[in-house]
């Protein structure tokens, strides 16, 4: 029997790869996206905390489908900032979603910050909701450097401004499988795994 697991987002990426990590670990398990579901009414994401975020849209998938879900909110902390964008780097700008806008915005922040201290970390957290009333949060980072200047074609966000600790390359220069091995959201999907394998066995 196959069990329906709902994650919600439309972003095929994020669905692909949790498929990818859920296929060998938890057979038998079907991972569906919220194009794959009746329509429900999103609310904001008014959590201060990414974990509060994935939280809330987690529970609400399970109330509107009765199906399991997982949800993740993630985005970059930037040290010199005290940590912003934060819960706000997908609205930074002031327009949702709007990469290239939330991108210059911050590296302007950032002109007169020196190289050594451009630090700062992707972070996601990744939460597990079953109708039952089982709740789960895994938190990963993923530490790295803001560069003055955007470089690569991969990924979306504030990937062509981040480069990993160790890394040379920007995330949005890296290839797709080794991105999803490295970053925080594959890290958190990763983590969420055994989780998922032991309450959706049970």
């Amino acid at each position: 029997m196959t069990t329906r697991l709902l994650l919600a987002t439309r972003n095929a990426g994020k669905l692909a790869e949790l498929q990818r990590l859920l296929a060998a670990a938890v057979p038998g398990v079907e991972v569906v996206g919220l194009r794959d579901v009746p329509e429900y009414p999103e609310a904001p994401e008014t959590g201060a905390t990414f974990e509060e975020n994935a939280l809330l849209k987690a529970r609400e998938a399970v109330r509107y489908t009765g199906l399991p879900a997982v949800a993740d909110d993630s985005g970059l902390t930037v040290d010199a900032l005290n940590g912003m964008p934060g819960v706000l780097s997908a609205r930074w700008s002031g327009r949702h979603g709007d990469d290239a806008a939330n991108t210059t915005l911050l590296l302007g922040q950032l002109a007169d910050v020196p190289d050594e201290r451009r630090g700062g970390a992707f972070v996601c957290a990744a939460a597990l909701v079953t109708p039952e009333g089982a709740e789960h949060v895994l938190e990963r980072q993923w530490r790295g450097t803001v560069v003055r200047e955007p470089r690569g074609s991969h990924g979306f966000g504030y990937d062509p401004v981040f480069v990993p600790a160790g890394l040379d390359l920007t995330s949005a220069e890296l290839e797709p499988a080794e991105k999803d091995a490295r970053s925080h959201r594959g890290q958190a999907f990763a983590a969420l795994v055994p989780v998922l394998a032991e309450v959706l066995a049970g």
